[in-house]
């Protein structure tokens, strides 16, 4: 395990994840399942924070941050899944050494290498949760703790059991399995939600209404998503998956559509010329904002001020 200056721990392969878990090399050298059960000893977590040089899913039987909205908790109490992926920082320096003496953690390793030549090595990148940050996990219920925790033991028995030609298939099947049902869990995890997703809208309104308010376009560009994510405290993933499921249209485009709204606000209200207006709202190069205008309405902005007058 290796650390930058000042700088996060960084795990270049499976092995050196087996090592800080104090556990003996994996059986292969490109992908790990790590079971850790009650009553095994000398098993240790890494802490603070670390960098992988792999895909990570863990399963863990408690996970903090179940949000409570009013009276009500809206996500289950049966653990849950974090997911990594390669380069990503993961951890922080506030980490607590999480007792494992009788809990059971599922911890799957995947290096990319593991998924060559296979579709899922494209398909996994189109996952948005495994750039989620560690509030944003996926709880579990009790039938969805079960059917994630069949698919890891079937994993498990695969890479324990005798190797052969249609090992690979099989294992890369129940990883594909496994990310589908996390799919399906996490739109429902969005649904139960909803309450807690439709005031985060709300504040993101608020925070985008005060950015057009101010100076921020003229000094900073257009609103980024990450500007926005950060505003709320969440990741720009998460965001956009947010907003894909209260909208059906992710971060990205909402931020476009304010910018039209607000566009069509100062060119049907003000004698501001194409060009000051796109300045106002942020934009570089007139030019970029005529483009964005034309997309979105099928009118120039002059032609829009001309239609609206």
């Amino acid at each position: 395990m290796k650390k930058e200056e000042n700088g996060p721990h960084k795990f270049e392969s499976l092995s050196d994840a087996h090592r800080a878990f104090g556990l003996p090399k994996p059986l292969h050298p490109l992908i790990s399942l790590i079971s850790i059960t009650g009553d095994r000893v000398g098993v240790s977590r890494p802490t603070g924070p670390h960098v992988l040089n792999f895909y990570k899913i863990s399963y863990r039987p408690k996970l903090s941050g179940k949000l409570k909205y009013g009276q009500s908790y809206y996500d289950f109490d049966e653990g849950g899944l974090l997911f990594a992926a390669p380069n990503q920082v993961v951890g922080s320096n506030d980490d607590n050494e999480e007792e494992v003496r009788g809990c059971s953690i599922f911890t799957l390793l995947i290096h990319p290498d593991f998924l060559w030549n296979y579709p899922l090595a494209k398909k996994i990148k189109t996952y948005g949760f495994f750039s989620y940050s560690a509030n944003e996990a996926l709880h579990l219920s009790d039938k969805e703790k079960e059917t994630i925790i069949s698919i890891f033991k079937i994993i498990e028995e695969e890479l324990n059991g005798r190797i052969d030609d249609f090992s690979q298939d099989v294992i890369i099947s129940q990883i594909e399995l496994l990310l589908n049902y996390a799919n399906r869990f996490y739109k429902r995890q969005f649904i139960t939600r909803k309450a807690i997703s439709n005031d985060l809208l709300q504040k993101l309104e608020e925070v985008l209404e005060e950015y057009f308010a101010g100076e921020r376009p003229l000094s900073r560009g257009t609103p980024t998503v990450h500007y926005l994510a950060e505003k709320l405290n969440i990741s720009p993933s998460y965001l956009s998956d947010m907003l894909r499921s209260l909208t059906g249209q992710n971060a990205q485009q909402h931020i476009h559509n304010k910018l039209i709204e607000k566009a069509k606000e100062k060119l049907s209200a003000t004698s501001l010329s194409v060009s000051e207006v796109a300045y106002e709202l942020g934009f570089e190069h007139p030019q970029s904002f005529s483009k964005l205008f034309k997309t979105k309405t099928n009118l120039s902005p002059l032609e829009f001020r001309r239609s609206f007058n």
